[in-house]
């Protein structure tokens, strides 16, 4: 799929002349700080040097004392306490995260995750009423909860309270939890509105070690969890999450608890752990034992502090995630084939397929594939007790939960965000549905949003591209959402000794200072492979990055796209 090659703003050369001096920095890294909003020396310093002192009073949060309160009183009467938590990356990370250091203050403690399955997303009756049966009088429920009124309005009646830390958007009814701690609240006044519900949960906890005396480094211990979190959710990594992300990656590479070792032994991973390998290699492991089997083996496997336990584990997941893949390629395939099928006759704005047999497990990852091949908001739905239930992804720039809404009396539950929703309905509804939700999406989208952009920092000489400008990068990580690694262009390349590896990856190399050669790799693009044999200079979009073989270090160009130089179209 051709994509849209898009130049950041390029800030004044003057702007850029000043604030280089300012910093005794080049020009180069004062165009990309400045490019990320980074316009004084103080929010570069932060920025180069993300700290646990930067972290936010958590009692700026709407609700955080109230809740903290409630909190320390059933600590201290002894009252048994229920974590609750989604069967996600962000959920079973939450849950460990706050049940692994309660559990060094108090015995009476259960956690809880809903089966994907019969339960469904957020807080469910069953979770409640087994709550009941364990004489429970307080939930803390974690990446969910903001939508669930009326469940939470039942626990109420049970006698049991609820502190909710979500990160989803409320809605305008009144919540009936005792306490609700999510930034994105309009009445909430917290200077940083993006955690993950994880870093919700963490905030929690640290507003009880300040209001308890508790040892912050405690709590610290836990914070490999929230980069985990954070990296899965696809949050930006900004402000408190870098830091929270930053210092988590640490504890990873340096003193990694048990279950994440096993699972970063499973994933084979040799390397210091980047957020691209937390994203790519741990996330979808956790993931798949909610998706395959039940979401609480990932608690069990994060919370346990024995090896052969946690490598047991570990390699039960691993197998679910090998499953997990079979349904996805598999399924995957069925859709594009549906697709090529359903939509032969016209150019929709949208896909929505529904199949009766399709694991239910996998439908939001296959959405991310159809869009790979077919950009556009995509719906995925499959049968579960009856009804049509499933998954959206969307498209850069578009609010698909926005559009989802606008249908909303067509379905019986959904929930989400910009990015990604959940939703079900009766089955008889779909077509009506599809039809419905295509419609949404053609008043909605932007033209920009039609084709997959990619976005470049800078156009560069090849004379630039050096070691010193690679350790500039490296200081600009973690790298993610918010703050993703620089795309650089070069153009008028000749490429060399161009070759196809494995008759599906391209490789050739480009001259750069002093005539050195640097090899460029593009993974999947052979069909770049004759524009590299024709003599034409082509433009080359890359990131850079380091090559380890045999012990020996160098420079590689990681190759985002490529064409014929402009001047040859």
């Amino acid at each position: 799929m051709e994509l849209n090659w898009t130049w950041r703003a390029l800030p004044p050369q003057s702007e850029v002349h000043e604030y280089a001096s300012q910093l005794g920095i080049d020009t180069l890294t004062s165009t990309l700080l400045l490019q990320r909003g980074l316009a004084d020396f103080q929010s570069a310093k932060e920025y180069f040097n993300p700290s646990l002192e930067q972290l936010h009073d958590p009692f700026e949060m709407a609700d955080m004392a109230k809740a903290t309160e409630r909190l320390s009183k059933a600590l201290a009467d002894g009252e048994q306490i229920l974590i609750y938590g989604d069967y996600d990356v962000d959920g079973t990370t939450s849950v460990a995260l706050v049940y692994g250091f309660l559990s060094e203050l108090c015995t009476r403690l259960h956690y809880y995750i809903p089966d994907r399955y019969t339960e469904g997303y957020g807080v469910s009756r069953k979770g409640i009423d087994q709550a009941k049966e364990l004489g429970v009088s307080l939930i803390i429920s974690l990446d969910c909860g903001v939508k669930d009124i009326s469940n939470i309005r039942y626990a109420a009646d049970l006698g049991i309270d609820f502190i909710v830390c979500d990160h989803h958007l409320p809605s305008q009814e009144a919540h009936p939890a005792y306490a609700l701690l999510d930034p994105k609240r309009a009445d909430c006044n917290y200077p940083y509105k993006e955690l993950s519900g994880c870093g919700v949960g963490f905030k929690l906890m640290q507003a009880l070690c300040l209001q308890q005396g508790i040892d912050l480094e405690l709590l610290f211990d836990f914070l490999d969890l929230a980069a985990i979190s954070i990296a899965a959710d696809i949050v930006p990594i900004t402000g408190e999450n870098r830091v929270l992300a930053s210092e988590g990656l640490k504890r990873i590479n340096q003193s990694a608890r048990p279950g994440v070792k096993a699972l970063i032994q499973v994933a084979d991973f040799h390397k210091e752990l980047s957020i691209s390998n937390l994203v790519f290699g741990l996330a979808p492991r956790i993931n798949a034992a909610g998706r395959i089997a039940h979401g609480q083996r990932a608690v069990d496997l994060l919370l346990t502090q024995e090896d052969n336990l946690a490598t047991s584990i570990a390699q039960e997941i691993n197998q679910h995630n090998l499953s997990r893949r079979e349904f996805d390629s598999q399924i995957t395939q069925e859709a594009l084939d549906m697709i090529a099928t359903q939509y032969q006759l016209f150019e929709p704005s949208s896909t929505v397929l529904f199949k009766e047999d399709w694991h239910k497990g996998v439908v939001g990852i296959v959405a991310s594939r159809c869009i790979e091949q077919f950009y556009r908001p995509t719906i995925i739905l499959t049968r579960s007790h009856n009804v049509a239930s499933g998954s959206a992804r969307s498209v850069d720039g578009f609010d698909v939960y926005a559009a989802i809404e606008s249908c909303k009396d067509l379905l019986l539950q959904f929930g989400g965000h910009q990015h990604a929703a959940g939703l079900s309905l009766e089955i008889h509804q779909v077509e009506e549905f599809r039809k419905r939700f295509d419609q949404a999406v053609k008043e909605r989208i932007h033209p920009d949003s039609k084709q997959p952009r990619l976005w470049i920092d800078l156009s560069i000489d090849p004379k630039e591209i050096n070691f010193r400008l690679y350790r500039i990068i490296q200081r600009m990580a973690p790298f993610g959402p918010g703050n993703m690694q620089p795309v650089f262009c070069c153009d008028k390349i000749t490429p060399s000794s161009p070759r196809l590896l494995k008759e599906e990856h391209i490789k050739f190399s480009i001259k750069v200072a002093d005539g050195t050669l640097i090899d460029a790799i593009g993974f999947g693009m052979k069909h770049h492979y004759d524009l590299l044999n024709s003599g034409q200079t082509i433009d080359l979009c890359f990131q850079l990055q380091m090559n380890e073989f045999q012990g020996r270090q160098s420079l590689q160009l990681l190759i985002k796209d490529l064409r014929p130089s402009v001047d040859q179209h």
